[in-house]
């Protein structure tokens, strides 16, 4: 790791808390102390600069134009550093990976989000292991080349594709999982890397960042017994452009008459309507059932193994680039960096 340099950056989130000596109550500490707080980052071999903001963000306010931000350093930054490290709360940790994977177009550097479910400054954390290891990842190459050139998240011991990832428990130190892809790396001992999981390096890429995003996305998570004034009141909602449809099971969906009749009425107006599992893991089949496959007759797009996270981010970030409906969908169905199978 010899001449590698990584840049972390911090947007805030629970790992850079401390206890305030009198008060007791965590505070955000001043991240220009980050060696003295995790006094094993002077060990490495590569050189590590730090960028924090000016004002922490807590992971619940995250949003696209702190994505835009966080894209814009990575950017200015981008021919000085062999990788990145981005520390971020927890929460929201997800779509902020899925956000800057389908942003950072082009991406030949690892971009490596990670963060904690207790503060750096306590006894039991989990964020220095965290922090360490990410940094390796960002540092690690062969023969010159970044052995994850991604997005990806790294929480206890294992790394996900970042658009690959949902935040699963709110308690335990494992608190992430990609149900429908493999780990790109586990860290025992020795940190084991998946290599046919990992997106190929391509040294004629150049970096290319996207930054128009359009918000008018919204869910529609179905139940028994949804009605039809709330799904007709939800249309209506007025600039929406996108919906991301929440299925039960492999895409299904009730057969009434007046939900299909409302969902048409919303496309032929030129809604974007996308079928996202409410299931954890699987994907959408919307063929291989009657209710799927009424959905699909009507002009519902199937997610098909995509995270509801990434889905989201991706509608926001095709509406943003001003094209067409049917160029949308068309595009929504090719995979930019691994999220789709």
């Amino acid at each position: 790791m010899l001449g590698t340099k990584v840049l972390l950056i911090y947007t805030g989130g629970t790992i850079g808390m401390i206890k305030d000596s009198e008060t007791r109550a965590l505070k955000p500490f001043d991240f220009e102390q980050i060696k003295k707080e995790v006094p094993e980052l002077n060990k490495f071999e590569c050189e590590i600069d730090t960028f924090s903001f000016e004002n922490p963000l807590d992971s619940s306010s995250m949003n696209p134009k702190v994505w835009v931000r966080i894209a814009e350093i990575i950017e200015d930054n981008y021919a000085d550093y062999d990788g990145f490290v981005i520390l971020h709360g927890s929460d929201t940790m997800a779509y902020t990976a899925s956000a800057l994977s389908f942003m950072l177009y082009g991406l030949n550097k690892p971009v490596i989000l990670t963060g904690s479910q207790l503060p750096i400054g306590t006894i039991r954390t989990d964020g220095k292991e965290n922090l360490i290891t990410a940094i390796e990842i960002a540092a690690a190459k062969k023969a010159n080349n970044p052995l994850v050139p991604e997005v990806a998240i790294y929480f206890e011991y294992n790394l996900y594709r970042g658009n690959r990832t949902t935040k699963m428990n709110s308690e335990d130190f494992e608190a992430f999982d990609s149900f429908n892809f493999p780990l790109l790396a586990e860290a025992g001992i020795k940190i084991k890397y998946n290599t046919r999981n990992i997106l190929e390096v391509k040294t004629e890429n150049k970096l290319t960042v996207f930054k128009r995003f359009d918000r008018n996305v919204a869910s529609l998570k179905l139940f028994p017994g949804i009605t039809k004034e709330f799904v007709s009141h939800f249309i209506k909602t007025p600039g929406l452009r996108a919906i991301v449809l929440e299925t039960f099971g492999s895409g299904n969906a009730m057969s009434e008459d007046w939900f299909l009749t409302l969902l048409k009425k919303a496309i032929d107006n030129g809604i974007v309507i996308v079928n996202v599992t409410q299931c954890k893991g699987g994907g959408v089949e919307q063929s291989k059932y009657e209710s799927g496959s009424r959905l699909e007759a009507i002009g519902v797009i199937s997610g098909m193994d995509i995270t509801f996270e990434a889905a989201t981010t991706k509608l926001m970030l095709l509406l943003g680039g001003k094209t067409s409906t049917e160029k949308i969908k068309t595009k929504f169905l090719s995979p930019f960096c691994g999220e789709i199978s």
